[in-house]
């Protein structure tokens, strides 16, 4: 009697004994189902081949590639590429597929027939490995005719690596057409940049900051010529009120002397006028100096004239001669001419160098700003360089990253396995159906027996007894005739006892 649902050792061999033949019918019974039922069904063959990723064979340092998408993607692009509505149904009109199903199936549906026959699964990288992406992947199809599974197989794998390359190429032409746009973008702002820049070191040349000395030193020089031009200025205004004096004083006494002819008493006067000029002009200059000189000849000159000059005579000729200026006051008036050029000259200089002064003072004042505009302009210009040369670098990168990919020397598939010619069908395989209806037999026939041992409800042991009646078992007595007892309990159905069981009431 099983208790709980849990079978003692006794219990199951007391089954097994009874009902030995409910397994063994059962499992041959199954197992010769699942042979039978993977002769029967319609084979299936399974091709497939293995493609590998071969990095390019120019280093990376090299020349960079321009595609670093990852393979997975490139590979979910591609399957859903390949195996869309188009392409399949290309394939199937090419190798005839579902000839009998054509009449009476639409496209679509033997469309995603084959779709649900093609795998492509990734090769899983190695734990550890430095580059994360699969190293390759497996292509299979699963036909009902092994030439035309090898062949739908040799197919797709032609139409990954085909479509791999032209994707490569196609998005290789894309980044450098894009890296040339960017390019000329680049070049554009550069040259305005550029135009920029020396249009500025055109209008302020002289105010750049490196002028800055230059400038200070012109500035210095300038001033030293205006210092130098303002006391040349100053002294011939002093010559020039001097000689004004002088000129008034001659002529003075020039005038004086008209009354009659110039007496010995007139050129005295004359003659201390000349002395006092002198002394005048020794104050002020050197005995070098040449209005000294020529003063002195004067007065020498005079000196002789008064001691040729005999007595006065009244003549109509000495009285012409009386009237006409003498030499020294024509000298006088020709100086004073002569000091009012200069003077002219000299306010006319002042006046051009205070205005180169103020010139550049205001050229070292816009100095600093010039700096800082210069300073933007020259950022700009640098910013615009850089960007221009990074762009150049990464377009002749791509340009040969472009020609790698071209020549076939990039990241190509390559076929390791040519798709297979399956001999034996994958699908159903003898083994597996056989181990199958083997192993289910076996499970089912578990399964009955279990049943059948709940469902026994029969008396075995004095437990039994004692915990179905709740009373203590006093003796036991051994059947004598177990075997007869056995057929005659099988034939009245009714339970077996292995002892005849004597209980107290």
């Amino acid at each position: 009697m099983v208790r709980n649902g849990e079978i003692a050792i006794a219990d199951v061999k007391r089954i097994l004994r009874r009902y030995w033949w409910i397994p063994t019918f059962m499992t041959i019974a199954l197992g010769a189902l699942g042979l039978t039922a993977s002769l029967v069904l319609p084979k299936k063959y399974t091709s497939s081949t293995l493609v590998l990723v071969e990095q390019p064979t120019v280093p990376k340092e090299l020349i960079r590639p321009v595609i670093t998408d990852d393979l997975n993607q490139r590979m979910a692009s591609m399957k859903s590429q390949i195996l869309s509505r188009s392409r399949l149904e290309l394939i199937i009109n090419k190798f005839n597929l579902y000839p009998e199903q054509r009449a009476t199936t639409h496209m679509e549906d033997l469309v995603e027939k084959l779709k649900s026959a093609v795998t492509v699964d990734l090769i899983q990288p190695m734990a550890g490995a430095a580059d994360h992406e699969p190293p390759g992947f497996n292509v299979s199809v699963t036909f009902d005719n092994p030439q035309l599974a090898q062949q739908i197989c040799q197919e797709i794998t032609s139409a990954f690596m085909e479509q791999n390359a032209t994707l490569r190429i196609t998005n290789s032409n894309k980044v450098s057409l894009f890296l040339t746009q960017q390019l000329d973008d680049a070049k554009t702002k550069l040259d305005e940049q550029d135009r920029k820049l020396a249009e500025f070191k055109a209008q302020h040349l002289v105010s750049m900051p490196e002028q800055e000395q230059t400038n200070l030193a012109l500035l210095g020089g300038m001033n030293s010529q205006l210092d130098a031009t303002t006391q040349a200025l100053s002294r011939a205004q002093e010559d020039k009120s001097l000689n004004e004096t002088l000129l008034a004083q001659q002529e003075a006494n020039w005038k004086a002397s008209q009354v009659g002819l110039q007496n010995p008493e007139t050129q005295d006067q004359e003659l201390a006028a000349l002395q006092e000029q002198l002394s005048a002009l020794l104050a002020k200059y050197t005995p070098e100096h040449p209005d000294v000189i020529k003063l002195k000849a004067q007065i020498e000159d005079l000196k002789k004239r008064m001691a040729e000059t005999p007595a006065p005579k009244t003549s109509p000729s000495s009285t012409q001669a009386a009237l006409r200026e003498p030499p020294a006051l024509q000298q006088l008036r020709t100086k004073i001419k002569q000091d009012n050029f200069n003077i002219a000259d000299l306010t006319k200089r002042q006046a051009q160098i205070q205005d180169q002064v103020r010139g550049v003072q205001s050229r070292l004042q816009a100095s600093p700003a010039v700096e800082q505009q210069l300073k933007e302009l020259s950022r700009n210009y640098q910013t615009a360089s850089d960007i221009y040369n990074e762009l150049l670098k990464k377009r002749e990168n791509s340009v040969m990253a472009t020609d790698l990919e071209h020549q076939q020397e990039g990241e190509t598939f390559r076929v390791v396995d040519s798709p297979s010619l399956p001999s034996t069908p994958s699908f159903p395989k003898k083994s597996v159906f056989l181990g199958g209806g083997l192993g289910a037999g076996l499970a089912l026939s578990l399964g009955i027996l279990y049943l059948l041992a709940l469902s026994d409800k029969a008396l075995y042991s004095e437990r039994d007894v004692e915990v179905c009646l709740k009373l203590p078992v006093l003796a036991a007595v051994p059947s004598f005739d177990v075997r007869g007892q056995v057929h005659h309990h099988k034939a009245k159905n009714t339970p077996k006892y292995d002892d005849e069981l004597v209980s107290k009431a």
